[in-house]
């Protein structure tokens, strides 16, 4: 690692930074500015959630196979990993009101579209214009808040950006299934455009520039390089279950996992040399900062841990435990509510006593709920599943607060947009990883029970058990880590970031 080192004399003040946010007052305009961007950012982090619940009756209509319907969820995952590296550049290059007028248009287009679309072929590419919104809209309202926050009140505001993380996801399947009972999957769509339209009108409206344009350069041959990379490791690690279980289409997805790492590899190498002119498409400077990198690696740890277990456990309360799908949302539903309540709470713990007295509780806290989730068989109380994952939730409002903070705050001013990029990109591809891990062990110890004369309900308790495990395991790994993330350095309020690297 080198050191990093960054003056904000350096760096043109803008004329929109009023002087009380210096001394430490958040504007009563900045905090206009982020209920802007976390109530938009709030909605399409929803909507990320409830086509999953809707997808069976959008399968009946268009008359599509399960196989076929899921491209739209995998459809609206990849384009989310290709369009995050080159936001860092496009927070560079246009102003914030620009990239936010994109972001909520887009948006609104998909989401239009996908209430009125007429086939499958629409409808998916509806989802790659919510896709493009969403990707946008997370990194431009990470940078937005570390650039216009004084550094002593972060950590409320970024426990507000934890919660639009946790909760809107969490919500995503409860809001369409009261939707559903409503009205059909159309309705689900119609919801989410009034509110986007009128949070996209105010913040046309309030929204100024943050930061200094610059006529950053754009490489095409990194875009090309960024889509074969992010896209095929996106599908590879989705599609792990696939290649275990052999065929053709786990010949194609070993295929395009190889593309990826090449692609990755190629795309690393183009910004390493474009970066020694300042003409990267994703500046990778952020990761020679150890702090930042330190923080990283146990958020995309906690990322594949949650999203793991998430999507694992629906198939073990509806397969094991024999719930219905109304009550495997509701079991799920308390967790997501918790950590959304604490994170603003623990926000303000960190603002006044750092990272480490939450990070390393609320790591212990993970790493013993995941090992007590993976004693679960087919006889194990519900309540006791829901009070397990309240427990784990409260262990994540306790870290995700202080590891993005950390994580942006230990970077110099003029690499908040690029950080927050390789934030968002490695999170997603950490959390396609994550998920079809635990699902490929879920259903590996599953079918080796069955064969081995067991139940099923049986079975598939041990392969929740096994999979809940191995998150375990890689929970205490998130932990070392952990242990290695200080305090950002003094001097983070005027710009001056000094990063120690012994």
């Amino acid at each position: 690692m080198t050191n990093q080192s960054a003056n904000a004399a350096e760096q043109p003040a803008t004329a929109n930074t009023p002087t009380t946010a210096r001394q430490g007052a958040i504007p009563r305009s900045t905090m206009t500015v982020l209920a802007v961007l976390v109530i938009t950012a709030f909605v399409m982090m929803l909507n990320e959630t409830t086509v999953s619940v809707a997808l069976p009756s959008i399968m009946e209509d268009f008359a599509i196979s399960a196989t076929t319907g899921q491209w739209l969820l995998t459809g609206f995952m990849l384009t989310m990993a290709v369009v995050m590296p080159i936001t860092g550049w496009m927070l560079e290059r246009f102003t914030t009101r620009s990239v936010f007028i994109f972001a909520t248009v887009i948006f609104l287009i998909g989401t239009i579209a996908a209430a009125v679309s007429p086939n499958f072929t629409v409808m998916l590419l509806a989802r790659v214009g919510q896709a493009l919104g969403t990707a946008v809209i997370m990194p431009l309202l990470m940078t937005v808040s570390m650039t216009l926050v004084p550094a002593n009140r972060r950590g409320t505001v970024m426990g507000l950006i934890a919660v639009v993380m946790a909760v809107g996801p969490a919500l995503g399947p409860t809001v369409a299934g009261v939707v559903l009972s409503f009205t059909n999957w159309h309705g689900i769509f119609w919801v989410m455009v009034p509110l986007v339209a009128v949070a996209a009108v105010i913040g046309g409206i309030k929204l100024t520039n943050i930061g200094t344009v610059r006529k950053a350069p754009f490489d095409v041959l990194s875009l090309v390089l960024s889509v074969l990379a992010f896209g095929g490791l996106v599908y590879g690690l989705s599609s792990i279950g696939i290649i275990l279980a052999g065929g053709t289409d786990a010949l194609i997805a070993i295929i395009v996992s190889a593309v990826g790492v090449v692609g990755l590899a190629l795309f690393v190498w183009r910004q390493i040399v474009r970066g020694k002119e300042d003409k990267a498409l994703l500046d990778l400077r952020p990761l020679g900062v150890r702090n930042f990198t330190f923080s990283l690696i146990v958020l995309m740890t906690l990322m594949g841990a949650m999203l793991g277990v998430m999507n694992t456990l629906p198939l073990y309360l509806q397969g094991s435990l024999l719930v219905s799908a109304l009550v495997t949302g509701l079991v799920l539903l308390p967790g997501g509510l918790f950590e959304g309540v604490l994170s603003p709470f623990m926000g303000r713990i960190f603002d006044q006593y750092g990272p480490r007295p939450l990070i390393i509780p609320g790591m212990l806290v993970i790493v013993a709920s995941l090992f007590w989730l993976a004693t679960v068989d087919q006889n194990t109380s519900v309540w006791l599943i829901v009070a397990i994952h309240v427990i784990f939730s409260i262990g994540l409002a306790a870290l995700i607060t202080p590891l993005m903070t950390t994580a942006l705050g230990s970077l110099p001013k003029n690499l908040y947009g690029h950080g927050s990029a390789i934030l968002n990109t490695l999170q997603q591809l950490a959390g396609a990883a994550g998920t079809a891990v635990l699902i490929a062990v879920y259903s590996g110890v599953s079918a080796a029970a069955m064969a081995g004369g067991a139940a099923e309900t049986a079975a598939l308790g041990s392969g929740a058990g096994a999979a809940f495990l191995t998150a375990a395991i890689l929970s205490i790994v998130a932990f070392v880590f952990a242990l290695f993330i200080k305090r950002v350095p003094t001097g983070t309020e005027t710009g001056t970031v000094k990063v120690d690297t012994k």
